[in-house]
C-alpha cells in the first residue's frame, strides 16, 4: 500500500508542477479558448501558475502534504465550478478523477515517513 501511495504522491506532485510550468507559457489557440471560457485571463495565469508549483512542492514534505492535497482537491473543485458555470459539463466530469487523487492521498496518508 505504501508503494502506490508513493507513485500516487509523485504523480500528485508532477501534474501541479507541471500545470504550474505551463501556465508561464503562451497557452495554444485552444488552451487559451479554454481558460477565457473559464474566467482565466492571461493576468491570472501567472497566478494559477504559481499557486500550482507551490501546491506540486507541498505535496512532497511531511509537514505541508496534508494542506497541499487540500489545496490541490480546493483548486479542482474550483476548476469544475467554473465549468459548470460556463456550460462545459465534460470538463467538469474529466475533472473527477483528478480529485479523487487529492482526497485518496490524505486518506492514504503521507507515504515518505518510516
Amino acid at each position: 500500500m505504501k508503494i502506490v501511495s508513493i507513485i500516487l504522491a509523485l504523480i500528485s506532485s508532477f501534474l501541479s508542477l507541471k500545470h504550474g510550468w505551463d501556465a508561464f507559457h503562451p497557452a495554444n489557440g485552444e488552451q487559451a479558448k479554454m481558460m477565457a471560457d473559464l474566467g482565466i485571463t492571461k493576468t491570472i495565469m501567472p497566478i494559477v501558475g504559481v499557486v500550482s508549483v507551490i501546491i506540486g512542492l507541498m505535496v512532497l514534505f511531511p509537514q505541508t502534504f496534508f494542506i497541499g492535497n487540500l489545496l490541490n482537491a480546493i483548486v479542482i473543485v474550483l476548476i469544475m465550478a467554473l465549468s459548470l458555470r460556463a456550460g462545459n459539463t465534460k470538463m467538469a466530469l474529466l475533472e473527477i478523477p483528478f480529485l479523487a487523487l487529492p482526497l485518496l492521498l490524505i486518506w492514504l496518508k503521507y507515504p515518505f515517513k518510516n
